[in-house]
């Protein structure tokens, strides 16, 4: 049975690996554009069709918790706990959603690391200033097309350290281990909770796309 101890190659594997399934949209899931178009469709505007799909998401999370069921998940590319790489989907799905209803390219490989940077939520601010960088008004698609590749990696680098963290043996995902009942319920909440979270960090780091 393959090892599924999470690590930093495997993390970026499965970020990769959930940002292209975002893309594309898993058997029975609506890819990006096509959830874009939905909830803007359904909006006056831009930021009212973001914030509606942030609620949609974080609601979902609550009642589901860590779905599993997602179909495609087998074929990850390396062995890691289902609720992590559901997880990770889901929440990789929202912020790539939110980045291209801001008018952000995501082919480009500076948006999808900004995507990485999104999902440590809270960390994602210490992140981006240890790189020099820090969230205002011209923080832009400008600001992100300029960066040099080196740094590029070096966040991404420290979004995976940072998700390793995040999803370590003390963390989450042994929460359902001692009383899986109790623990579906906190693991629900939790998934939530960060969410919301990484789904108002989304908002900040992709901001009105004015070139």
């Amino acid at each position: 049975m393959a090892s599924q101890k999470l690590t930093e190659t495997k993390m970026m594997q499965v970020l990769d690996w959930s940002y292209e399934k975002a893309i594309q949209g898993l058997p029975g899931q609506e890819n990006v554009e096509q959830l874009a178009k939905n909830y803007l469709s359904k909006s006056n505007n831009v930021d009212e069709a973001i914030q509606k799909f942030i609620n949609w998401q974080t609601t979902k999370c609550a009642t589901s918790g860590f779905i599993t069921g997602l179909g495609g998940l087998i074929t990850l590319p390396v062995a890691i706990p289902a609720n992590v790489s559901s997880v990770l989907y889901i929440q990789t799905r929202m912020v790539a959603t939110i980045a291209h209803m801001r008018g952000y390219d995501l082919k480009d490989d500076q948006v999808r690391t900004f995507v990485y940077v999104a999902l440590t939520g809270q960390s994602s601010a210490e992140i981006l200033k240890q790189a020099g960088i820090q969230f205002g008004t011209k923080f832009s698609i400008v600001l992100i097309k300029r960066l040099p590749t080196e740094v590029i990696k070096e966040i991404n680098k420290k979004v995976g350290f940072r998700l390793i963290t995040k999803f370590g043996e003390k963390g989450i995902i042994n929460l359902g281990k001692c009383v899986p009942l109790v623990g579906g319920i906190i693991g629900g909440t939790v998934d939530a909770t960060g969410t919301k979270t990484i789904g108002k960090t989304a908002k900040k780091i992709f901001v009105a796309n004015k070139l």
